[in-house]
């Protein structure tokens, strides 16, 4: 592999990374956003997996669906079947929150609710990291 594709992986973990510090910090403190917290969350996920599609020479359609990503990184490493449900969880989290939808009462997050999609996005992070050479892990931000 070249360094020009190891810097790209790089790129998608690095901003992966980066949107997971930003849910952290957004779902800390006394008066935490967990609704942009979660949108972080997914965020996060989505990037990893899609850092890892380059990896892997796959192109992905343009798709904020983390579940459809996950099944397409399993062609390449089944135990992203393990990470199914996180996957779920975090989806719909992409466009819940940014957008308002006439007719429907905005969501309300709870805290656990948002440590969910933490622990989700965490999780699948550290197992793409865990699945790449040290060349194309992200810098510590």
């Amino acid at each position: 592999m070249d360094d020009a594709k190891y810097e790209l992986v790089r790129g998608w973990l690095e901003r992966a990374q980066l949107d997971l510090t930003t849910a952290r910090r957004l779902g800390a403190g006394d008066d935490p956003l967990w609704e942009t917290a979660v949108y972080h969350c997914q965020q996060a996920a989505e990037k990893a997996v899609k850092g890892y599609l380059v990896f892997c020479d796959r192109r992905f359609k343009k798709t904020h669906d983390v579940e459809d990503l996950v099944k397409v990184a399993e062609e390449y490493e089944t135990r992203f079947a393990a990470w199914h449900a996180a996957a779920q969880l975090l989806t719909p989290y992409a466009q819940e929150f940014r957008y308002p939808v006439e007719g429907r009462e905005p969501w309300e997050l709870d805290e656990e609710q948002y440590q969910q999609a933490e622990q989700a996005a965490a999780g699948i992070f550290a197992f793409v990291c865990s699945l790449l050479p040290e060349e194309a892990q992200p810098r510590k931000v």
